[in-house]
């Protein structure tokens, strides 16, 4: 079949699945299998591909229709204009998360210590520290599966990141306590920036969502519990305890959620708080600074 043939072949098994951007993935697979680019429909739409092109297309394009994310599939997602690896064990990073890299990006310093609070793929913490200078960041997961692609991309990246296993801020009592001197945990355990994309979806909201995200992503990165809200309060009530005096909180969150995380900041004593909107114009990005 020639690239043309295939491209066509794609979007069709997709249009026919449901995929709503058939094209686009269509071509985007194609481009992944046989090492292209975008130039090649247009340049070189009439050459003939290889048969074992053809079947790794027909493949992955029986993926696609299954509703396995693309991103799983070629395993990769453009964040911040770097290349991360995903996978099942991490959610796919989001444009709508870049809004909370950039409105950290505002009040970073070099040099500062970050902490990322459910970490994932690592793609917050690790674009933050490829955006400054002599910055350190630990990045927090409960689950290591998710920590071992977090430490691949920053390998990849050439950045230097602790990333730790455990729930919340647990593990960080058992890394500063780790230090040679006692006098060095208060130092070791406090941060100037933390940031969190935190689970906030609604249990009961789980099985409404698209397909790609209720039977790939993982449960534990999209759980937020009843309200959506109980890592917001937990995160809010223990991160006091690691940031310095005038240190920052951001958070991602839901676009109905707003109110209801600046109340809890307000609570726990949280200062010059805002509610930063999405390119549309939805809420996004909550922060607070420590008094």
């Amino acid at each position: 079949m020639t690239y043309r043939e295939l491209y066509e072949y794609g979007k069709l098994k997709l249009q026919e699945a449901g995929i709503a951007e058939a094209a686009l993935d269509a071509r985007l697979l194609l481009e992944y299998i046989c090492r292209t680019d975008r130039n090649e429909l247009i340049v070189h739409a009439d050459r003939e591909r290889s048969d074992l092109e053809e079947a790794f297309y027909q493949t992955v394009i029986g993926k696609r229709a299954s509703r396995i994310p693309l991103q799983y599939i070629t395993g990769e997602q453009e964040f911040m204009g770097l290349s991360f690896r995903v996978n099942e064990h991490t959610l796919i990073p989001r444009q709508d998360t870049e809004i909370l890299v950039e409105e950290a990006m505002r009040h970073l310093r070099d040099g500062m210590r970050i902490l990322d609070m459910c970490t994932g793929s690592g793609c917050i913490l690790l674009s933050l520290l490829q955006y400054s200078n002599a910055c350190e960041g630990v990045g927090v997961d409960l689950s290591g599966e998710a920590l071992k692609v977090a430490r691949e991309n920053a390998e990849r990246l050439q950045l230097d990141a602790a990333f730790l296993e455990g729930d919340l801020f647990s593990p960080l009592e058992i890394f500063a306590s780790g230090s040679m001197n006692p006098e060095d945990f208060e130092l070791d355990r406090m941060f100037d920036i933390i940031v969190s994309n935190p689970p906030y979806i609604e249990t009961a909201v789980i099985d409404t969502l698209m397909p790609e995200v209720r039977g790939h992503e993982p449960l534990c990165a999209l759980d937020g519990g009843k309200d959506g809200l109980h890592f917001y309060r937990r995160i809010v009530a223990e991160a006091p305890n690691y940031m310095r005096k005038g240190a920052y909180l951001f958070f991602e969150i839901g676009c109905d959620q707003g109110d209801a995380v600046v109340s809890l900041m307000q609570a726990a004593g949280f200062i010059q708080i805002e509610v930063f909107k999405d390119y549309a114009g939805l809420d996004r990005v909550a922060r607070g600074v420590k008094e």
